[in-house]
């Protein structure tokens, strides 16, 4: 991994605290290049690295990627099993600089469906660097938006039954601190990638405000400038909020 030199933010209006992208177009990179898919899902492993490295130079504080969804379960046993592969070999190899340069590293969504060895390097990654407060990266792995608010329904439910919850303390902050993604900000902007326009099932709860930017660039091709390009494109919205201009 390039090594992660940390760098003021440039000078200009506040950059979005949080920014989460949805990563997509490996699959149609690799095709275009009569590569296998896999060959665009390594490649898309350097458009990471350089978007944490971008993130950080940018004076972002938390990036969240959406790597491996609970419907990419679904796809051919090759392919899952050769992303299972780069995500071990990310978690061996890239971690020790993540928390060299203070990085804490968190990894959200539905561990039952990993592997025993994966989920333990997890546990190691997330252990190793918790104390790190310069930059957050979170992972969204084996993660459905839907599943995870099915999840925290039923733990509600059950802390009602046990008597440790009144009906009248639910409110959206009860929700939210039941979410993978407790003590994390929500993101400002979401970003996806590859020209499709929908949020495929990704932090639909936490995006409920965010702005949403729909690049055509493919993951693998995806630079600083995309990344200042949509942060550019941020600062032009007019984040109400709900409100009207008068009322605010």
């Amino acid at each position: 991994m390039t090594a992660l030199i940390p760098c003021p933010p440039v000078p200009g209006p506040p950059v979005p605290r949080h920014i989460a992208i949805i990563m997509d177009g490996n699959g149609r990179w690799a095709k275009t290049r009569g590569l296998p898919r896999t060959a665009g899902h390594r490649k898309g492993m350097e458009a990471v690295r350089r978007t944490i490295i971008a993130a950080r130079e940018l004076g972002v504080t938390a990036l969240t990627l959406y790597g491996f969804s609970s419907e990419n379960w679904r796809r051919p046993e090759s392919e899952v099993t050769s992303l299972m592969q780069l995500l071990r070999f990310y978690l061996r190899s890239e971690i020790s600089e993540l928390h060299k340069n203070g990085i804490c590293l968190r990894v959200i969504g539905d561990r039952a469906r990993l592997s025993e060895e994966i989920v333990t390097l997890i546990e190691r990654a997330e252990t190793l660097t918790r104390d790190n407060d310069a930059f957050t990266l979170i992972i969204a792995l084996s993660y459905g938006s839907r599943q995870e608010l099915t999840a925290v329904a039923c733990r509600i439910a059950e802390a009602v039954k046990a008597g440790l919850l009144e009906l009248g303390a639910i409110d959206e902050q009860c929700v939210t601190d039941r979410l993978f993604t407790a003590g994390i900000p929500d993101p400002d902007l979401v970003i996806r990638t590859s020209g499709e326009m929908r949020l495929s099932n990704f932090l639909l709860w936490q995006s409920a405000y965010a702005e949403l930017i729909f690049l055509d660039t493919l993951w693998p091709d995806f630079t600083k400038r995309d990344l200042e390009n949509a942060i550019e494109e941020f600062h032009r919205r007019d984040r109400r909020y709900g409100a009207t201009v008068e009322s605010r």
